[in-house]
């Protein structure tokens, strides 16, 4: 019985269903709280230009401690991709450049090295670690959920696209979450978790408050 109420369910509970229409520009302008994605723009008022967006044609600033920068290609900063469920963004890494150890809740993510040597990196749930050093024109998949960076190993920019399976993947930043919280973590929480002196932690949060 179970076995065939489970067979008739209905297949938006299974999986996302395929957009209905042949695009949703996202109107980003609404108050309400997007659920799954955004109010679409009238299709009357919708143009050429709402298919294009020219924001990883430009090299992005790595003077910061990390030596990288991000550059989205998400649906909020590109309306077009709005209901179809893929992202990109555009990685700069300066010379020893950190995209630093980070996941994305909602996305798995294929990265391609366009630029420079790039050491990729992600831990498994089993804490297992994988990596390897990409050259021009490599890719790395990177399984949902999974903890990750990017670092310039080589002696020259480096720079990536990263692209995702939606249109807003998310990111949670593993050093700011837990060092730049707002409210913060608990000094005892960390001191707990790293096994380390609360003066070690005080220290690491005075860094991001100053860079921030």
């Amino acid at each position: 019985m179970i076995l065939s109420m489970a067979l008739q369910a209905p297949p938006a509970l299974c999986a996302d269903p395929d957009p209905l229409q042949d695009f949703c520009i996202a109107d980003l302008s609404t108050t309400s709280t997007p659920i799954n994605g955004f109010p679409c723009k009238p299709a009357s008022n919708v143009t050429a230009s709402d298919f294009i967006y020219n924001g990883l044609a430009v090299e992005g600033n790595t003077t910061n401690p990390f030596g990288s920068n991000v550059t989205p290609a998400n649906v909020l900063a590109f309306p077009g991709l709005n209901t179809l469920g893929i992202s990109m963004n555009r990685v700069d890494l300066a010379p020893g450049g950190l995209n630093p150890p980070h996941h994305h809740p909602r996305a798995s993510e294929l990265d391609i090295v366009l630029k420079g040597e790039v050491l990729i990196g992600f831990i498994s749930s089993g804490n297992v670690y994988f990596s390897n050093v990409l050259r021009e024109g490599q890719i790395f998949v990177i399984p949902k959920g999974m903890i990750h960076f990017q670092m310039n190993v080589g002696k020259e920019k480096g720079l990536l696209i990263t692209t995702f399976n939606s249109q807003l993947p998310g990111a949670v930043v593993a050093p700011l979450a837990l060092f730049a919280a707002n409210p913060a973590v608990p000094n005892k929480v960390l001191t707990k978790a790293l096994q380390v002196d609360e003066s070690v932690v005080q220290l690491i949060k005075s860094k991001f408050a100053a860079s921030s």
